[in-house]
């Protein structure tokens, strides 16, 4: 396989073509006896070369041979050694005859020569510029090889360009069976990156990647049922996406989650994780909206407009990414309309300005501003009629006069400026009485009542022109019956029975339906009841005599003269029945002590439910309680003596013992020991033993 490396742009076929024959000719074997020590290497300069000659020529050896290109040198110096010699006798150096420097020679000159060799030929040749190439010439390997480089870069395109440079070649090629093991390599690579694609969430860029793989790629057998099982996941995704969302809608957010974490059983990263977290938020975002508007809902219902007010904003804080949002938006026309409802209650009220004020607050996002400007416009048309001038009714025509036709609030304002004008007369003639009814006579008052009647019974202003009326009318009674009044209250001052009963006498002219009627009676009552307490206090003072001496009978019969509704009534009957209170109370008492002297228990208990309705507040109670206490203690000793031969009896008479007496307590802690006699608890049974018995049945007969 090729080594991958960066392919030059510069890099043209001709130098391809100069490295492979280079190539060719570094891996021929040439003869040793041909390779010169002082040739250099084929990543040698000049220089090296020319440094490696000096040194040679300064070596000479006497078992070295010459070479060709030595020998005019050599007989160069051997003229010299010949014209010298006879002169002077020529004597090597002494460092010459050393032989540690032959050692060191022989030893870095072939190490020198061999590392060279080996350089030249471990040096890999320029590898192609595939850019450059024109391909309807290239070789198979050159093919190979920048399908190789290209397929290295592992993307969708350059895995296509790979498969595309060389799925043409011939099916006789000696490289087709590395081709074809590359081609699938390739296409399978391709089909791996539209899996990672559709892993990241890019589901038709999957499939078009998937499709560009070519129809015959060994690949291509699985791409439709890939394709098939990414939409089948990717559908499966969707629809629990859709089930979440449908939960969302409806407020069901437990199923919602539940929903959401099916999302980590499917078979794809990106709805694992960024579908997974993106419908989490989703949900619990919606789900704190959907609270806030169950709480807008709650504060609605109170039909206070603060809390209105707040309801909108809590439904208005519900953006527009949330479930919840349609439902908000749903929501505040509605807090709206109330809002509206309660303005349009103010009006009835004719509270103007609190309708106005309320109406202006209605938020523009709740889609009533038509209705709100409406609204308005009428309410202060009735505002400036209400003032009850003619000039504000006046007014009140000219603002209803600007509504326009095609307003929904059209019609009523006709109808009001008809009524308003038809409140101007009405006005007028209610003006005009009232100025006569200021001097207050009684000639006066009548010819303002007479104005007044005037106005139609079918006019808006006739229940105005109604109360004026009832007012005067009242005006005219007290000046007519104030005269009677007050020669009563000169005769009620003496105090006496006969005075009273002269100014009761002429409080009573005063007829009932006149205005001074109510304070004749009062006064009457008043007179009335001093005259029955002078009469009748007299019999409750000898009656008071009478229960002090001790006499309660005679007393009672005393109080009981003052019957009926007279002033004292009241104070009597309280009397009497503090009195009859403490008569039944010593009959009472005096029954029970008769009673307990039977001594039996039931005559003893029958005792203390007699003594028992004597009062608390009573005297008697002092001799009472004691008693009460000894009784019950008597019978809690008649059921322990009875106990020593008959427990039921003795638990039936102790439980006569009334509820809040002495011996009440201690009665029921001994029943419940008799009880306890009576009815052991069984001893706690030991659990059998369980043995296990092996039988061994055989075939023999037995």
């Amino acid at each position: 396989m090729t080594t991958e490396r960066d392919i030059p742009e510069s890099w043209s076929r001709t130098t391809g073509n100069e490295s492979e024959n280079m190539t060719q000719l570094s891996r021929q074997r040439q003869p040793s006896d041909q390779k010169a020590p002082n040739v250099p290497g084929t990543n040698s300069n000049s220089k090296s070369v020319k440094q490696q000659q000096a040194s040679k020529s300064k070596q000479v050896t006497p078992s070295r041979q010459p070479k060709r290109g030595e020998n005019s040198r050599l007989e160069t110096d051997g003229q010299l050694r010949d014209e010298t010699s006879s002169s002077t006798e020529w004597k090597l150096p002494r460092w010459t005859k050393s032989w540690v420097l032959w050692t060191g020679l022989l030893a870095f000159v072939p190490g020198t020569i061999a590392f060279m060799s080996m350089a030249i030929l471990l040096k890999l040749p320029a590898a192609p510029n595939c850019p450059s190439i024109f391909w309807p010439l290239a070789s198979a390997s050159v093919r190979l090889h920048c399908a190789q480089v290209a397929a290295s870069k592992n993307n969708v395109e350059d895995l296509l360009q790979a498969i595309n440079l060389v799925k043409q070649l011939p099916s006789n090629h000696p490289l087709r069976a590395e081709v074809d093991r590359y081609l699938e390599e390739w296409s399978r690579d391709v089909l791996r990156l539209a899996d990672t694609s559709f892993q990241e969430g890019k589901l038709d860029e999957a499939i078009a990647t998937a499709n560009r793989i070519p129809s015959d790629m060994p690949a291509s057998k699985i791409v439709k049922d890939k394709i098939e099982q990414w939409r089948s996941i990717w559908s499966k995704g969707e629809e629990i996406y859709k089930q979440a969302e449908e939960g969302m809608r409806n407020a069901r957010w437990q199923q919602a989650f539940m929903d959401a974490s099916r999302l980590l059983r499917v078979n794809n990263k990106f709805w694992q994780t960024t579908k997974y977290q993106q419908l989490n938020n989703l949900i619990a975002k919606s789900r704190e909206d959907g609270e806030k508007l169950a709480k807008a809902e709650d504060l609605a219902k109170n039909g206070n407009i603060d809390n209105l007010k707040k309801a909108i904003k809590l439904a208005e804080s519900v953006t527009a990414d949330s479930y919840m949002y349609q439902k908000a938006q749903e929501a505040i026309p509605l807090f709206g309309r109330q809002m509206l409802d309660i303005a349009q209650k103010r009006l009835d009220s004719q509270e103007a300005d609190e309708a106005i004020s309320i109406a202006q607050q209605i938020p523009t996002n709740a889609n009533l501003q038509t209705e709100t400007e409406d609204f308005i416009a009428i309410a202060e048309a009735q505002r400036n009629a209400w003032i009850g001038t003619t000039s504000g009714l006046e007014s009140a025509i000219a603002q209803a006069q600007q509504i326009s036709p095609e307003r929904a609030v059209y019609q009523k304002a006709q109808g009001l400026i008809a009524r308003w004008q038809l409140e101007i007369q009405d006005v007028t003639r209610l003006d005009k009485a009232r100025t006569l009814a200021t001097q207050g006579t009684v000639t006066d008052l009548t010819a303002a009542i007479a104005e007044a009647q005037l106005v139609p019974a079918s006019n808006p202003r006739a229940r105005e022109a109604r109360r004026e009326i009832n007012r005067w009318v009242g005006q005219i009674q007290t000046i007519e019956d104030r005269p009677f009044l007050d020669r009563a209250e000169q005769l009620a001052l003496v105090q006496d029975a006969g005075s009273l009963q002269a100014a009761i006498t002429e409080a009573s002219q005063i007829r009932r339906g006149r205005a001074l009627y109510p304070e004749a009676r009062k006064r009457i009552s008043e007179w009335t009841a001093i005259i029955q307490r002078a009469q009748d206090q007299p019999y409750l003072d000898r009656a008071r005599e009478l229960a002090s001496s001790g006499d309660l009978s005679a007393a009672i019969q005393t109080a009981s003269q003052i019957t009926g509704n007279r002033a004292l009534s009241n104070e009597a009957l309280s009397a009497i029945g503090d009195w009859q209170g403490q008569v039944n109370a010593r009959q009472d008492w005096k029954q029970a002590r008769e009673v307990a002297l039977q001594g039996t228990p039931e005559a003893l208990a029958q005792a203390i439910r007699l003594a028992k309705r004597v009062p608390e507040s009573s005297l008697l109670r002092n001799d009472v309680n004691p008693a009460i206490d000894q009784w019950s203690q008597q019978i809690l000793d008649i059921a322990r003596t009875q106990s020593e031969s008959d427990l039921g009896r003795a638990i039936e008479t102790a439980r006569l013992i009334p509820r809040g007496t002495a011996a009440h307590s201690s009665a029921r802690d001994q029943i419940r020991t008799w009880r306890e006699y009576l009815n052991p608890e069984p001893p706690p049974q030991p659990e059998p033993q369980q043995t296990e018995q092996s039988q061994n049945t055989t075939t023999n007969g037995l």
